[in-house]
């Protein structure tokens, strides 16, 4: 095993960890991590988040040439998208997790602010999650959506498809998807009930006192 055993290790962990729990099934979902030497670590194409092998997770330098590993997912135009846009990005993770996708599916939507206002939670930990319309999976104008935001959002919906998530690491990456997943089940299962959702001064309140992104 080359560089960075460590997050080699901890990013197979976390992934099999999403796995097991059912939030991306079969060989979908993939996720990606920067290196300390500014280059990257992305699960190879094709393979299933439950069987990630260390040693063979795609390694790109700081240049963007893959140096050694298998072939990446076929989404890393979507991956390089977080990383060109946000200087904060540390990790990406995208899953084809099932309320996620079923809730994009749904009527009237906003697409400025994807997930209803619930919990504080989603709010702090994804600020407003923007809800890009379908894109054929490995189509490049994925990536191109993204950069359009201007690295405004640390989170994307794709519509019938799954979500996509940047954080300072791979651990706030993981922990955010799925705190995005968690409110999407809780919007469906408030769909159609008139639930009690956050105020608009609840929310200024969260986004204020936890500096969350909220433009």
């Amino acid at each position: 095993m080359t560089t960075d055993t460590h997050l080699r290790e901890q990013i197979c962990m976390l992934a099999k960890s999403m796995f097991d729990r059912g939030l991306t099934g079969g060989s979908t979902g993939n996720i990606s991590a920067r290196t300390s030497d500014g280059g990257l670590l992305v699960s190879p194409t094709g393979i299933s988040f439950g069987r990630l092998d260390p040693a063979r997770l795609s390694h790109f330098d700081a240049t963007g040439t893959l140096i050694d590993g298998d072939a990446p997912t076929k989404e890393m135009p979507l991956h390089s998208a977080f990383y060109d846009t946000r200087s904060s990005a540390g990790a990406v993770v995208h899953l084809h997790s099932c309320h996620a996708v079923a809730l994009s599916m749904m009527p009237d939507l906003d697409a400025d602010n994807f997930l209803p206002p619930l919990t504080p939670y989603a709010i702090m930990k994804l600020g407003k999650v923007a809800l890009l319309p379908f894109f054929r999976p490995g189509d490049p104008m994925m990536g191109a959506a993204v950069r359009g935001l201007a690295g405004k959002r640390s989170a994307v919906m794709l519509a019938n498809h799954g979500p996509v998530v940047a954080g300072k690491d791979v651990e706030a990456a993981c922990n955010a998807i799925e705190e995005l997943e968690d409110t999407a089940r809780l919007a469906c299962l408030m769909r159609g009930v008139n639930a009690r959702m956050l105020n608009p001064a609840q929310i200024t309140d969260i986004v204020t006192h936890f500096d969350v992104e909220w433009d």
